[in-house]
Order: C-alpha cells, then structure tokens, then sequence
C-alpha cells in the first residue's frame, strides 16, 4: 500500500526522485492539513505500480468485489492527483523565489557598474593631476637651469671688473700725487661694485630656497603618486567583490539549472501518466465489452432462468456506475493534459530566464575585463611616472633578487631568513631579513621573490633596454656573492628557451624593435664587444688569435688600455668589434665567449665565475625620412661573486682570483660611498673595473643594478652586506641621463659610454 513502511523503512519522497532540493533540517515543510492526502508521499515506484497496477479477484464472476476494488484503485488515483496539485503549488512558490532573487541581482549589477564608472572617472582625474605636476615641475627645472646661467654670467663679469679695477688701482698708485681727485671717485666705485657684489650674493641665496621649495614639489609629487597607488589598490578590491558577485550568480545558474531538470522529469513522468491512463482507459473500454457481452449473455439466462431477473438489474447499475467512472477518468487525463501543457510553458520559462542571466553574466564579464584593463594601464602609467622622476633625480635604479631553493641547499625554508611585506604601499618593493635574532627592512625600485619566472624579471628592465634604442646610454650590472644566480640573471641556462637571462632577452627585442621601426624610415647598425676582467687584466673573449687571450708566464699577448674622451664615452685599445645583424650572430658570439670564459670550482659553487663579464652594444641609428641619428651604448655586466676565503677554501691560483675579485669589489664600493657622499675626488681608477665603468657609476647614463641574494641561512652575513650596499647604491645621484642626438664621426670605434 502507499505511504506504509517498505522493509522497516520508508521510501524516498516523490520529490526527492524528481531531483527537487531537499528541505533542510530547519526549514518548514510544506503544509498538508486539509487536504485528503495527509502526509502522504508517492515515489516513483509508487506511481508506476498505481498506473500499472491490474484488476484482480478470486471469481471474475464476483462483481461486488471487482466493484469495491475499483472504488478503491480510483480513491488512490484522486490522492495521487492531489499530491501532484500541492507539488505543482511548491513548484509555483519556488519559482516567485526565483525571480525576486534575479531582481535583486540585476539591481546589484547595475550599482556595481554605476561605481566602476565612479572610479574610472577618479582614476582619470588622478592621471590628469599627475601629468600637469609633471609639466609644471618640468617647466620650473628649465627656468632654474636659465637662472643658474645668468648668475654665472653676472659672476664672470664681475669677476673681469674685478681683474680692471685692480689695474687701475696700480695705475693710480704710480700717479698718486697727480691724481688724487681722481683716487676719490676710483674709491667711490669700488664701493658701488661691492654693494653689487653683495646684492649678488643675496640673489645666489634666494636661488637655493627656490631650489629648496623645488625639492618639497618633488614631494609632493611623490605623494600624490602614492594617492594613486592607494585609488589602484581600491579599485583592485572592487575587483575582487566583482568576483564575488559573480560567482554567487552562478551557484543562482546552477539551482535554477536544477530546478529545470526537475521540472523536465516531472513533464516526463506526467506524460508516462497520461499514456498509463490512456492505457488503463483502453482497458476499461474492453472490460465494458467483455461486460456487455456478459450482460447479453445475463439476458438470456434471465429469459431462461426468471429467478435472475432481480440479478441482472442489479448488474445494468453496475455497469451504468462503470461508466460514470469511465467518464471520471477521461475528464482527469484532461486536467493532466492541461497540466503537462503549463509545465512546457514554465520550462520555456525557465531556459528564458536562463539565457537572460547568461547575458548578465557576459556583461559582467566584459565589465571585469574592461576594468583589469584599465588597471593594467594605470599600472603602466604609474611606472612611467616613476622612472621619470628617477631620471629626474638621477639616481641609480636597484632591483633585488632572491633566487629559489636548489637541490644542493639545505632543507631549511628561506622564509626563515627573508620574508616580504605585504603592506600596500610597499608592495613587491620592500624585503625583511632576519640575521641573528634581529630584523632589518628595505626598500628597493624592485623586489622579485624565487619563484618569479624570466620572463616577469625582463618585462620589468624591457622599456630600459628600449632606451638604448632612443639614444641613451644604458648600463645593468648583477652583484651579489658567489652562488646567488648573477649568471643566471644575466644569461639564462643555455638550451632550455623559457629560462633565457636578460642578455638573450634584450638582444631578441632590440632586433625586434629596430625591425618594426624600419616602416618609420629608422635604420640601425650594431656593434658588439666583449671582455672579463680577471686578475685586474682585460682579456678579450672574442678574439679570433686564442693566444692573445690566454695568459703566458702570467702575462696576456696583449696590453688594452681604457680611455675616456671629452664627450664621456669610453674605448678599450685593440678589443675586437663584430658587426651583428641578428640575434643569432649575437648568440653565437656569446657562446663563443662563455667557452672561453673564466670559470672555476670552489666549495659554495661548482661552477663560479672567475672574472667581470662585460657585454656591450653600440647601437647607431638614421631616419632617412627626418635626417635624425641617434647613437645609444648597452652595457650589460655580469660581476664575479665575492666570496670569504674560509668559506670558499681557494688555494694556489683560485686564492689569486679570489682576492682580486674581492679587491675589485671593494673598490666599487669606495666609488659608491664617495659618490654618496658626493665628495670631490672619486677613486675610478683604483681598479679596471671602476674605471671601466665610470661613465656609467658617474656620468649621464640610465643605470640598473641587480642585487642577488642567496636563501641559505649560512650565507645570510653575506646577503646582509649584499643588502645594505644595495641600499648605498640606490641612494647615489649620477646625473640626469641625456639623450644622444646628431652624432656624427669618422671613428666606428665602439664605446663603451
């Protein structure tokens, strides 16, 4: 029977095998008082049975039992229409639901893209303000530049005065008793020069406060850069609650989705309904029949038999009563027809307020992609406001590098020794390191973590190797102790394409560059050199003659010398220059080169570098169309790694290089803290490498420095001495870089400026 136990446990609800969501342990389930059914519940199973459920008795003969059985199987049938009637009402609730949950999303997603206008505009407004300070602060450089002039001037003639009146004042010595009228009014001009000597003074000193107030404008410049950091870092957060949206209208999707199939499996079921019924009819339709046929045959046992006739009375209002019920059954596949006809209409609902939140969630999209994108060039716009203003302060620019635990490195986390602040304003800028119990921070142009790829480390120095192209001067050095990653940094692990360094790098996207810049009218010439540094000797590493560049008794073949022009570029006496048209001669080159490089063991690196590497590229250009040249130097250096003797264990010739690479090192660092400390005398020339590098340490060059950092607790001395002479390094002025226009000479000699 329906609704009793099955096996000590009751069936699964119809509703439940339709898919539709189950009430959860605090909700209220759904009201039955009143209706006939109770809580009565049918399964799937329990309504096929019905459906197919047959007729049967012990005497075909019995009629009053075959009677009383179909009253019974039509009362089951009303119940089970019943519960299908208050199904159809939760389905109705459910639905109501549905749609004033859609409403309230579609008034969310309009005031979210109300306030993603809102910010746009703010964003807009900040780039505005930052580009007119930008001007302004670049209009009032030049007028003080033009004051500056006029001051110089003034000072040199009356400097010329000066030397005059000294003249005249001998003169008038030799005639003193002649002239002595004349010595009054020389006297009285003496006094007029100096009260102008002194109104001069006055005005060099207003000069400094203008040149002060500059300086706080420069300030100010940097905060609102930070004020547009700060509307960045909100917008992202809009973002981010943008996500969050969308994925709540997706769990919506999925439950609507659900509910559709339930709607689909009950349209099934209500049609297997409608065909039993159709069935169940046919079968009625033959039972009368076979009733009739028994009636006629009643008829003639009651023309033989007139004990009957009462019998056979009673049997035409039986089958009278079979009709009526036959009626009953063709009205109810009626109403089930209807329902399966409003059960179409409410699926094509559905899949209609499905493809409308399908297109919501495609505007949202399209919304979330705009948004990234203009984040993405506010990000771009930041940068470039920030390498103008260093160029502006001519400062050397420093990134840090921490490279990623190796397989030879000990278990320990390098989190231990290093870790980044997650603070806004510093993000991806500033490293924490914690040696001997005590914390120090920086603040770097740059911070990549280890597991920062390449590719994301070029992307940061491309547009520095794009102003080689423009005309200036470029250098990028790596620093750091032996066994930190400079080689890597620099030149990549050879054979593996994603692991390229930043030499391969900036070569592929200079030859790029100067090939899409062929339809303007620019044509671009390259040279290339390369050279190390080792025992405080140049050795040429492209040299076709291998004796020349190997050392005899100690001493090279031959003897190149560094000089430096008028003009800050500098020349290295018989080095070889190749002609590149490609990246692949380049490449090839720089195999060349690494073969013939020096490179030794040690215990903290099996293959250490044993000497400065110094790649350059001059590069000339032409527009044939403007008649404009432009001549732009990149210097790309890869230092030796320095390293504590007890710590390495270098005997015999490695204890040579060791101490001139740590000599050389060390007068790198006596540059940096005379230049720091802006005094007068700078020692470039107290080794080869600083004197090689003065043009690029002192003069009017972009300059890059990369600092490179092991993670190992037992080298953390040597990165907390890597770290604070970054700091030196970032804190030096060098010049503001100066472009390199309409150079013309006879000499092709490359320069390594």
């Amino acid at each position: 029977m329906i609704g009793t136990p099955n096996n000590g446990r009751l069936r699964l609800a119809f509703s439940l095998v339709n898919g539709s969501q189950d009430l959860g342990p605090d909700s209220t389930p759904v009201s039955h008082a009143g209706s006939e059914c109770g809580a009565i519940e049918f399964t799937r199973e329990d309504v096929e049975a019905l459906v197919s459920e047959k007729m049967k008795s012990k005497n075909k003969f019995n009629y009053k039992e075959r009677c009383e059985n179909m009253m019974e199987y039509i009362k089951r049938l009303r119940l089970c229409i019943r519960w299908f009637q208050e199904l159809e009402g939760e389905y109705a609730f459910e639905q109501e639901k549905l749609r004033s949950a859609l409403e309230l999303t579609e008034r969310r997603c309009y005031e979210m893209e109300m306030a993603l206008k809102n910010k746009d505009e703010e964003m807009n407004l900040i780039i505005l303000e930052l580009r007119n300070s930008l001007a302004s602060l670049q209009e009032q450089l030049v007028k003080e530049e033009s004051e500056k002039k006029a001051a110089m001037d003034s000072l040199a003639k009356e400097k010329e005065a000066r030397v005059s009146l000294e003249r005249s004042k001998a003169s008038l010595s030799e005639e003193l008793d002649k002239v002595q009228a004349e010595l009054d009014s020389a006297n009285q001009r003496i006094e007029s020069i100096n009260d102008m000597y002194k109104l001069l003074q006055e005005y060099n000193s207003s000069l400094q406060i203008y040149n002060s107030k500059l300086q706080t404008d420069v300030t100010a410049a940097h905060e609102t850069i930070k004020r547009g950091e700060k509307e960045r870092l909100a917008a992202v957060e809009n973002l981010h609650n943008l996500r969050g949206e969308h994925k709540s209208l997706q769990d919506q999707l999925t439950s609507s989705i659900a509910s559709q199939d339930g709607v689909m499996k009950q349209k099934e079921a209500l049609l297997n309904e409608v065909a039993c019924l159709r069935m169940e009819l046919h079968q009625i339709k033959d039972d009368r029949v076979q009733y009739q046929q028994q009636a006629q045959s009643l008829a003639v046992e009651a023309s033989k038999y007139k004990e009957l006739a009462t019998n056979s009375s009673g049997l035409e209002e039986k089958c009278l009563s079979q009709g009526n019920q036959i009626q009953i059954l063709h009205d109810q596949l009626a109403v089930a027809e209807r329902k399966l006809q409003m059960s179409d209409t409410f699926a094509l609902e559905k899949r209609k307020e499905f493809e409308g939140q399908k297109e919501i969630i495609k505007e949202l999209h399209k919304c979330l992609e705009d948004a990234e994108f203009k984040l993405i060039e506010g990000e771009k716009l930041r940068k470039k406001l920030h390498n103008t203003i260093l160029e502006l302060k001519g400062n050397i620019r420093v990134f840090c590098r921490v490279r990623p635990q190796l397989a030879d490195d000990s278990s320990s986390n390098h989190g231990k020794v290093f870790s980044y602040p997650t603070v806004m304003e510093y993000l991806d800028r500033s490293i924490d390191m914690t040696h001997n119990g005590q914390k120090h921070s920086f603040i770097f142009d740059k911070v990549f973590m280890p597991d920062v790829s390449q590719e994301e480390v070029f992307v940061e120095i491309s547009q520095l190797v794009q102003s080689a192209l423009d005309g200036y001067k470029v250098c990028i050095f790596a620093y750091g102790q032996t066994g930190s990653g400079k080689t890597y940094t620099m030149m990549g692990k050879p054979g593996q394409p994603d692991e390229k360094g930043l030499i391969p790098r900036s070569l592929e996207q200079i030859f790029q560059t100067t090939q899409a810049l062929q339809h303007q009218g620019w044509r671009y010439e390259m040279q290339v050199s390369m050279l190390e540094i080792y025992n405080e000797t140049i050795r040429d590493l492209l040299s076709t003659n291998r004796d020349s560049s190997r050392f005899e008794n100690g001493v090279t073949g031959k003897q190149y010398m560094i000089k430096h022009d008028a003009n800050g570029n500098t020349q290295v006496s018989d080095l070889t220059i190749v002609d590149v048209q490609s990246s692949r001669e380049v490449s090839f080159l720089l195999d060349r080169a690494a073969q013939s490089r020096s490179v030794g063991r040690t215990q903290m690196n099996e293959q250490s570098s044993r000497s400065h590497f110094v790649f350059t590229m001059r590069i000339t250009g032409v527009n044939e169309s403007t008649e404009q040249q432009v001549q732009g130097v990149l210097n790309l250096i890869d230092l030796a790694g320095s390293e504590r003797l007890s710590k390495s264990g270098s005997t015999g010739d490695r204890l040579k290089e060791t101490q001139a690479i740590n000599k050389s090192l060390s007068s790198l660092a006596d540059v940096i803290f005379a230049l720091a400390k802006k005094e007068d005398h700078v020692p470039f020339r107290n080794s080869k490498l600083t004197y090689l590098l003065q043009p690029c340490l002192g003069g009017d060059s972009k300059t890059l420095m990369f600092v490179n950092l092991s993670p190992e607790p037992s080298s953390a001395s040597e990165s907390l001495c890597s770290l604070r002479f970054a700091a030196r390094v970032n804190a030096c002025e060098i010049g503001t870089p100066r472009r390199q226009l309409n150079i013309r000479t006879s000499n092709s000699r490359l320069s390594y400026g």
